[in-house]
């Protein structure tokens, strides 16, 4: 017997700030844990399309096609890119110390 299997999109589950806020840090916490910044790249783009890509896409003054291509899977987003999208998310960047110094 086969198995379904069917499409799931995280974007349509990130219904407010809390959720966003959250599923954000899980991330940020995973993209360090793996050493790969992409993972939170992705899921910045997953946020921004729970948003609306086309009004980030406006806020940022950035096109569409370039957030879509910046935030996808093989992106790799400049740092002002990510702090715009940020702004535009309403969201900020927050550093903490882990309690390791190098």
């Amino acid at each position: 017997m086969a198995v379904k299997t069917f499409p799931h999109d995280s974007a349509e589950y990130l219904e407010d700030d809390q959720a966003i806020a959250e599923y954000l840090e899980e991330a940020m916490n995973i993209a360090i844990k793996d050493s790969d910044p992409s993972f939170l790249a992705v899921a910045l783009g997953t946020v921004a399309r729970a948003r609306g890509m086309s009004q980030i896409a406006r806020d940022t003054g950035l096109s569409r096609e370039s957030l879509y291509k910046a935030l996808g899977a093989e992106g790799n987003p400049e740092f002002g890119t990510v702090l715009k999208v940020l702004q535009a998310l309403g969201l900020k960047l927050s550093i903490r110390s882990n309690g390791a110094a190098a």
